[in-house]
């Protein structure tokens, strides 16, 4: 990650100092050096505003993630997809919570839910963290979740289908199926390159700052016991059950994706006390208890989120982004990909409101439309990946890795695989 920091802060150094050197003085129009200053400053404090923002959604879920795993969801669900996680994760215990919040992350984000899944995903993060060897460093199952997370399958983008009903699309819900197929090739190419680059980044030595790092996450809970029932199996025919009732959902988000999606958050939350209350939780001061884990996580992802926003914001406002759309965008026009979608493209990987502005922009354009081919491509695209700068620097952040090994690898590699599936989707269907 050091490299990679340093990196997109030298491109945008030498592209703004390109600028001004080139630059001659108008009236009333800022320098190419003062854009960037003023894209740092104003990067900056957009991260804290968002870390601030953060932390009423973390107070909620993580809550009601305590709340479900007094009363055993996790370990239910951890149970029912057994078969699939013990593959995809060999070296985590089946019984182990990071099961059962790994699943919910992946659920959340499947739900378009993004507010969900972070609170979920940063608990598994801390989860899979209690299984490391190497404090500081990513392990191989953390590479393979986030990856995982940055490019799971989407069921219901439902911020992306309230924009385009708002920007007077006639048919806003009709990126579901180019999304969940771009969604499930870039699953499958997280998960083989995830498994494949893996040997290329090598764990290697332990790292002894790291090792003396404060980890309260891990500490609070070192040698409690799992419960005795975790050990035990659902029979096959009971997990291919629940897998068949998963599938079922698919069509059904389909078909009625803009119905269901009002339901999605307050079913969630009413269901999961209902569960800790049936289950005999005192789901108020247990929610309580989990809750205060929120401010803690949200103050400890600052400084991250700080630094990669920050980099983003200069290497927007250097003009960086605009040169390579300038010198690519007329050859991947040529397959399917012209330059306005290109500029969608790399804009998602790094700033998740970026991306959604270049998008709104695009299909409120007359000219285009949303229900053109680069209506549907955007729409598509911004559905279909995921914000992997943001995703890494507040995942990792959480549980103070430094070492991500592999993992941004793999995740790049799925958003190029999402880019090249939502082209070839939107073509055979739209152009």
């Amino acid at each position: 990650m050091n490299w990679i920091f340093l990196g997109i802060i030298l491109v945008a150094f030498v592209s703004a100092a390109y600028r001004q050197f080139r630059f001659e003085p108008i009236e009333g129009e800022a320098s190419p050096m003062e854009d960037l200053s003023a894209g740092m400053i104003q990067a900056a404090g957009g991260a804290v505003e968002l870390a601030i923002g953060l932390v009423g959604v973390m107070t909620l879920f993580l809550g009601l993630m305590k709340v479900a795993e007094a009363g055993g969801m996790l370990t239910i669900i951890a149970k029912l997809i057994r078969p699939l996680m013990t593959r995809l994760f060999p070296e985590v215990p089946p019984d182990h919570p990071a099961m059962g919040a790994m699943i919910l992350n992946m659920s959340a984000n499947a739900l378009g839910l993004g507010n969900a899944a972070t609170p979920f995903g940063i608990r598994a993060m801390q989860e899979l963290d209690k299984l490391n060897t190497r404090p500081g460093t990513a392990t191989n199952a953390m590479a393979l979740f986030l990856a995982i997370n940055t490019s799971s399958i989407t069921l219901l983008p439902t911020g992306v289908i309230a924009i385009r009903a708002a920007a007077g699309s006639l048919e806003p819900a009709a990126i579901l199926p180019t999304t969940l197929f771009a969604t499930v090739c870039a699953t499958l190419a997280a998960i083989v390159a995830a498994t494949l680059y893996r040997r290329l980044f090598p764990l290697g030595p332990k790292d002894p700052d790291a090792e003396k790092m404060e980890r309260p996450w891990v500490e609070k809970d070192e040698g409690e016991a799992l419960p005795s029932e975790s050990s035990e199996a659902y029979p096959v025919w009971i997990s291919g059950l629940a897998l068949a009732c998963l599938l079922a959902v698919i069509p059904l988000t389909v078909i009625y994706g803009r119905v269901i999606a009002p339901w999605i958050i307050p079913v969630l939350i009413t269901g999961f006390l209902l569960f800790g209350a049936i289950r005999r939780v005192r789901i108020y001061e247990v929610f309580v208890d989990g809750a205060k884990e929120g401010f803690q996580v949200a103050l400890r992802i600052i400084p991250y989120l700080v630094a990669i926003l920050v980099a983003v914001g200069m290497f927007r406002a250097s003009g960086a982004m605009d040169a390579v759309v300038g010198t690519v965008g007329g050859f991947t026009g040529r397959f399917g990909l012209p330059a306005e979608a290109l500029t969608m493209a790399l804009m998602r990987p790094l700033s998740g409101s970026g991306a959604y502005g270049v998008m709104a922009s695009i299909i409120n354009d007359p000219a285009i439309g949303p229900d053109s081919y680069i209506g549907y491509l955007v729409s598509t695209l911004q559905g279909s990946t995921e914000t992997t700068f943001y995703v890494l620097a507040v995942y990792f952040g959480a549980v103070q890795v430094r070492r991500i090994r592999h993992t941004l690898a793999a995740a790049l590699t799925a958003d190029v695989v999402a880019v090249i599936a939502a082209v070839a989707i939107c073509t055979y269907l739209f152009l």
